[in-house]
């Protein structure tokens, strides 16, 4: 029989799954800066040779200077994939981060609880939405807390701080940031940012502009047949650039597939952890049990969403019916799993929690 310690603050398989997921993510981007530097080579030669230069490693061997030019362009990539999923998912809600002058109440208690859990406050954002829900994105420096007015109006001051501890606890387990990361390429995936619309003049369907890009590629393979030498390098960028845009999605479905997985697992195990944390920072399980039921019973039947707005929103909140009002929901691939535990999995665990404390 082994012996539980209830009180115990560090999470073992939390942690590993946190590194695992990052590792998956920042393997994947490396991996995608590999194959467009692989492509682009005979245009980014010179570049590479500079940063090689301005590195000190250019007499090294090329596969060494190649792993010295890589690493920055991959932090890079991940610095800028972690700013663009914030900025999108805080729109995607409609949410707006607060002045320091408003909602003080509010902000007294993130105060307050983020320096019981030794945390620097996190930023604050309220999404003008009926729909009760809270979730933090992390950042390198500064997370984001987000509730709804909805949540505000909902809960009872008690309830409300439970989830805000909740949400604190993201932060300072840093699954916030690393779930963040992990949002994007499945986003992508899933249509929720697409390079094909991002090529699509207004007024024209993606129809349309699908078929053009192929039409436009038959002509250039043909004339890369026909002609070679320099016009056969050009059109193969084009052709590779034209086949991202046509069929990129699906090759990044199949990809991206163990991410969705692994940040499907974190998540559930992210959430057991905030709840344990959020009730013993509060001192108060029932608490925390009360504002999932509550939150829970507040949205009885899911709604029609469009699931490729949706999905990354809904894996980082309390609970996964999102921010989103009824919509029809969209066709279109979408890569999902099961987020979060059950609700009543989460209270049981809380009531075992709070019988354990009792005997303390």
């Amino acid at each position: 029989m082994t012996t539980r310690t209830p009180l115990a603050t560090r999470d073992s398989e939390l942690t590993r799954r946190i590194l695992t997921t990052l590792a998956l993510v920042v393997a994947l981007d490396a991996m995608l800066v590999a194959v467009v530097g692989f492509l682009l080579a005979p245009w980014l030669a010179p570049f590479g040779d500079a940063v090689a230069a301005a590195l000190g490693v250019a007499s090294l061997p090329s596969s060494v200077r190649a792993v010295a030019v890589a690493v920055p362009v991959v932090s890079l990539f991940l610095w800028l994939q972690l700013r663009y999923t914030r900025r999108q998912t805080l729109t995607a809600v409609d949410a707006r981060v607060v002045a320091d002058d408003e909602y003080t109440d509010l902000r007294g208690r993130v105060t307050r609880l983020s320096s019981q859990a030794d945390l620097t406050p996190p930023a604050l954002a309220v999404a003008e939405t009926s729909v009760p829900n809270s979730f933090t994105v992390g950042g390198l420096r500064e997370s984001v807390l987000v509730v709804s007015m909805g949540l505000l109006e909902t809960l009872s001051d008690e309830e409300l701080d439970a989830v805000l501890a909740h949400e604190l606890a993201h932060v300072k387990n840093h699954d916030a940031t690393v779930m963040t990361l992990a949002t994007f390429l499945p986003a992508v995936t899933s249509g929720q940012f697409s390079l094909l619309d991002a090529v699509t003049p207004r007024g024209v369907s993606r129809g349309a502009t699908t078929v053009a890009l192929g039409v436009v590629a038959a002509v250039l393979f043909g004339l890369s047949a026909a002609v070679g030498g320099a016009l056969d390098s050009l059109s193969g960028l084009v052709l590779v650039v034209l086949f991202s845009l046509l069929f990129g999605g699906i090759v990044l479905g199949v990809v991206t597939t163990p991410v969705v997985s692994l940040a499907g697992r974190l998540s559930r195990s992210r959430e057991f952890a905030a709840d344990r944390a959020a009730a013993l920072s509060t001192g108060n399980p029932a608490a925390v049990a009360a504002a999932i039921r509550r939150l829970d019973s507040a949205v009885p039947v899911a709604p029609n969403r469009d699931l490729r707005r949706s999905a990354g929103v809904r894996g980082l909140c309390f609970l996964p019916h999102g921010f989103e009002t009824d919509r029809d929901e969209a066709d279109g691939f979408s890569v999902t799993v099961e987020t979060h535990p059950a609700a009543t999995e989460r209270v049981a665990r809380l009531r075992e929690l709070a019988g354990e404390l009792e005997e303390q």
